[in-house]
């Protein structure tokens, strides 16, 4: 039992570590900084649905979009992207209250 616990945290450890290694390594560098694109992606399904967007409702998408594809068929990568949108929502609703607070919306 000792070791199957071990096993869980070191899988645990590596999709999160795989994860830390994609959105704070590099895809900053093939793609922009998450915040920048992921409202890039905002403002297009904005223009194309009629709907506004923000930044953080596109990583919650993504996220969905990949518990989507992890329901028909499970991929490891999966899982690594999944932890990763997870991350940059949390980052930009931290952004998101920030901001709301020096507007003095909040």
């Amino acid at each position: 039992m000792h070791r199957e616990e071990d096993t869980k945290k070191v899988k645990r450890a590596e999709i999160l570590e795989e994860a830390k290694k994609c959105i704070c390594g590099g895809r900053d560098q093939e793609y922009g900084k998450p915040e920048n694109n992921f409202q890039l992606i905002a403002d297009l399904w904005g223009a194309y649905t009629g709907c506004a967007y923000t930044a953080k409702d596109v990583a919650m998408m993504l996220a969905l979009l990949k518990v989507a594809r992890i329901k028909t068929g499970v991929k490891a990568d999966s899982f690594v992207d999944l932890a990763g949108y997870a991350a940059c929502a949390g980052e930009l609703a931290e952004m998101e209250i920030v901001i709301r607070k020096e507007n003095k919306i909040i």
